[in-house]
């Protein structure tokens, strides 16, 4: 059981470095500051500085620090659920994908904390068609880690469901 823990918290630790590098190299050796700055790496992907100020789908916008501050403790109660979540859960898979959305979580309170917006990059299009909002790291491994669970909860079974054990019937003659 240690070790399927292990797991998670080595799966949120690696998630939480990683947005937090790419963020500090986008913003710093790269110089991506301003609104809507972009560098281009392919025809598909560009590096695309965005302030998001919001939650996903740009609901819940942060416009001053009391609803900024909200949005953080709102997000810290979610992460603290799934790490308790985390901390009871038994199945290697499902740790790993909790892993994957406690790092992210983590990743994006700690720039709403420090900097009042989210640090969004990530930039995939085909031509102008933009199937995805401008991401981060944390936000894919937050997607990633809730589509694992959302197809674990429907196509993984126990291999040995616990079925109440055979009665067994007497007959007196």
């Amino acid at each position: 059981m240690k070790s399927v823990r292990m797991v998670g918290f080595a799966t949120a630790l690696g998630v939480f470095v990683i947005d937090q590098l790419t963020k500090y190299i986008v913003t710093g050796p790269l110089g991506l500051v301003v609104q809507n700055d972009s560098l281009t790496i392919t025809s598909f992907f560009d590096l695309r500085f965005v302030k998001n100020i919001g939650v996903s789908l740009g609901l819940l916008s942060a416009n001053s620090p009391t609803t900024r501050w909200l949005l953080v403790l709102m997000t810290a109660a979610i992460a603290i659920g799934v790490l308790v979540w985390m901390l009871r859960e038994k199945k290697a898979g499902d740790v790993f994908a909790l892993g994957l959305v406690l790092g992210g979580a983590c990743g994006n309170i700690l720039d709403r904390s420090r900097l009042g917006y989210v640090v969004d990059f990530a930039d995939l299009h085909f031509g102008e068609w933009r199937p995805f909002l401008v991401f981060n790291v944390a936000d894919a491994a937050i997607t990633i880690g809730v589509v694992i669970l959302l197809l674990r909860a429907l196509l993984v079974r126990d291999k040995n469901p616990k079925s109440p054990a055979p009665v067994e019937k007497k007959f007196n003659a």
